[in-house]
């Protein structure tokens, strides 16, 4: 299993679908955590001088001399064959190791894995606004007229004040120290809400504070009248967010953020990956979730500039749009972005995950089938089974367990 933008949790160890192959093939488990996440600290600090030796390249060759060394140190035979596995950016990754070291990787499972980097990713509002609308036509409206509301509320005083009680903000909207920022970073803070719901709906992560938080729990409290106007109903579902996530309040501050992303210590909370994660946005991928498409319903103040500038602020003058493009050009140039040429690799998508729009939903080639399951979110295919799993689900378990059969049989 490869580790991907966090700490390797042991629980993978013990869980998961790809366990289940393992039991079922006879097969030896190694989880790697990426360098720089987690305990892997390979610098002695987070500063940007250190981070250079952060990037995917660096992740995959780290990769090719694990198994190199484990194949020594075990003694494997040397028809041993290598399947790797990863979700998200770790499913990039996973598609990315068979295509770079083929002699050292049998296989790979890609499980909602981006290959195309791309600066504005704001397709990904639009896959969220339409899993929303599928649940219910109402439910997006209100988030509609809610927006505009907060709008309005925010262009007089008495509003501002209104705003910050509803929505549990951590200070008070003052026309003399709010900047334009940090309303743009509210308006991002409360569309995330719908994100992080929408991504990961129903995915059976019984680790995520938000795990009973469904598109069906935040829609059914937007339809419901009895709560209150549409600004209320969308206060309710972002109180019920802080609830979960156990935080006192909403802390839409942008000089907060940068503050804490700019913090080069391994001690910080930032260090559990969010510096680094963002380090690899601002080099290689972009990926940022904007509000380009979807202005009439999240509001149009998280442009591709917001995100862009962030880089620049966190990083420093280097790091702007400029380097961002030659970045992400250079990065589809030595992956292959969509264009990724390569067998014995599943590609496997959920309709209901933003992310399915940048990974391979369709493949004419047999030797690298893509598995688009309706219904389903991120990385879904990869957690623990459940009875409430839909057949389509369960359906696309049992396609890749054939694969994996049939690559070990080659």
């Amino acid at each position: 299993m490869i580790g991907a933008e966090g700490t390797a949790n042991a629980s993978w160890m013990v869980e998961g679908e790809w366990i289940e192959y393992a039991k079922e093939f006879g097969a030896m488990c190694f989880y790697l955590e990426h360098r720089y996440y987690g305990k892997s600290h390979p610098t002695i600090d987070l500063s940007v001088k250190n981070l250079i030796y952060l990037s995917s390249e660096q992740a995959l060759a780290d990769l090719a001399y694990f198994i190199a060394s484990v194949n020594v140190s075990y003694k494997l035979p040397r028809d041993t064959k290598w399947i790797v596995f990863g979700g998200s950016y770790g499913g990039s990754l996973a598609a990315w190791m068979r295509a770079k070291y083929p002699h050292l990787v049998h296989g790979a499972v890609s499980a909602s894995g981006p290959l195309l980097a791309q600066i504005d990713f704001s397709e990904y509002y639009q896959v969220v606004t339409s899993a929303l609308k599928q649940y219910s036509d109402q439910c997006v409206r209100v988030i509609q007229e809610a927006n505009s509301q907060l709008n309005i509320m925010l262009h007089h005083t008495v509003g501002q004040q209104q705003i910050q009680k509803k929505f549990k903000l951590c200070d008070p909207i003052d026309p003399g120290h709010t900047k334009l920022v940090d309303i743009s970073n509210l308006y991002e803070a409360l569309a995330s809400n719908f994100a992080g719901v929408v991504q990961y709906n129903k995915d059976n992560r019984q680790s995520s504070p938000i795990v009973n938080i469904t598109i069906e729990t935040v829609c059914d409290i937007l339809v419901d009248e009895k709560v209150g106007k549409s600004i209320d109903r969308l206060a309710y579902v972002n109180s019920m967010i802080l609830n979960a996530t156990k935080e006192k309040c909403l802390d839409y501050r942008y000089d907060t953020m940068i503050h804490e992303l700019r913090n080069i210590t391994w001690g910080s909370e930032q260090a559990e990956g969010g510096r680094q994660w963002m380090y690899q946005t601002c080099t290689e991928f972009g990926f940022f979730q904007t509000s380009t498409e979807q202005i009439d319903v999240f509001g149009n103040k998280f442009p591709v500039e917001f995100f862009a500038q962030q880089c620049v602020d966190i990083f420093g003058p280097k790091y702007n749009m400029n380097l961002l493009e030659s970045a992400v050009t250079r990065t589809n140039i030595l992956y292959g972005a969509l264009n990724l040429q390569v067998t014995n690799v599943v590609f496997v998508h959920g309709s209901v995950d933003p992310w399915h729009v940048l990974g391979i939903v369709q493949s004419s080639n047999p030797q690298a089938p893509a598995i688009y399951i309706n219904g389903t979110a991120h990385c879904a295919n990869m957690y623990p089974p459940s009875e409430r799993d839909m057949p389509q689900l369960k359906e696309a378990r049992k396609v890749i367990r054939g694969s994996i059969k049939q690559w070990l049989q080659n």
